[in-house]
């Protein structure tokens, strides 16, 4: 019983994380309508430039994420006003073609500046691990779900309250009656891409002080992108509790496959297997807006 615990208490803080990263993934969809293929490495690239500043410039942790994060602002925006803001009345299809493309670009830009092996974060919180139910954990992966949960909760906030958040939720909703109530859309489109990389970059360093980082993380995008599904593409709720529910059951398949069936890597193609099954009942996510065409 306490192994499946520990699993579970694991999957909870992984899939904190995924919640982050499909945050961004639902962000960007709820004010432009286009899937960004490219979340993934965009939690990677923060990843990196965080571990740059704090290993290779020596600057101390703090002021490294904060600087990682004007950097993910600015790397939002040049993406929406250099690459995709030109596609604005394009089809849907080039745009999400373009975010692969990004992608693979950024990956080829991680991969040349740093390589492709493995590089650790320095330790930043003690190893004494701290008891949960009974369970030793360490500090690392509490902060991980704390940060997450207050992450999650200040945007929540943002999107209820700030006069930014009920513009993009009004965008979301509508943009021709967005606009025509004085709303700059590209704007809009220019803040929910900088949410995005913050929120991306975020993830990515949690993960670097738990896994370390190589050029693979990018990959994290489409394990998400079932989590993003699951919950709903257009409902922030459904992000965060599509993101922990893909990672618990990740995490406890993996138990189950090992113990019973003695298979390993399991837990790559549970979160597909688990979304084909809810979606044949929930065809819209758990939280997602149904569309109705009537013709």
């Amino acid at each position: 019983m306490e192994y499946y615990l520990q699993l579970f208490i694991n999957g909870l803080v992984v899939g904190s994380i995924y919640s982050l990263v499909a945050l961004g993934f639902v962000i960007i969809y709820k004010a432009t309508k286009v899937v960004n293929f490219a979340q993934g490495e965009l939690v990677m690239v923060g990843a990196y430039v965080c571990f740059a500043l704090t290993v290779q410039a020596q600057i101390p942790f703090i002021w490294s994420f904060l600087l990682t994060l004007v950097f993910s602002i600015v790397l939002g925006l040049c993406v929406e006003k250099l690459i995709l803001r030109p596609l604005i009345g394009e089809p849907i299809i080039s745009v999400i073609m373009v975010t692969i493309g990004l992608s693979s670009v950024l990956k080829a830009i991680v991969q040349v500046i740093w390589g492709t092996q493995i590089k650790v974060y320095p330790q930043v919180l003690p190893n004494e691990p701290i008891m949960v139910l009974g369970l030793p954990v360490a500090p690392v992966y509490i902060a991980a779900f704390v940060l997450s949960a207050l992450l999650f909760t200040i945007f929540s906030l943002f999107f209820k309250f700030s006069s930014l958040g009920i513009a993009m939720r009004a965008t979301a909703f509508d943009q021709q009656a967005a606009q025509s109530m004085g709303i700059g859309i590209k704007n809009i489109f220019a803040l929910s891409w900088c949410i995005a990389c913050i929120v991306s970059s975020i993830g990515g360093i949690i993960l670097g002080n738990i896994n370390g980082i190589n050029s693979q993380l990018g990959t994290l995008g489409l394990k998400v992108f079932p989590a993003v599904i699951l919950g709903g593409l257009d409902s922030l709720l459904g992000a965060a509790l599509g993101g922990l529910i893909i990672g618990v059951l990740e995490n406890i398949s993996e138990g189950l496959a090992k113990e019973f069936l003695n298979l390993g890597g399991f837990k790559e193609v549970a979160s597909f297997i688990i979304l084909i099954l809810i979606l044949m009942v929930k065809p819209y996510g758990l939280f997602g807006s149904k569309e109705v065409e009537r013709v």
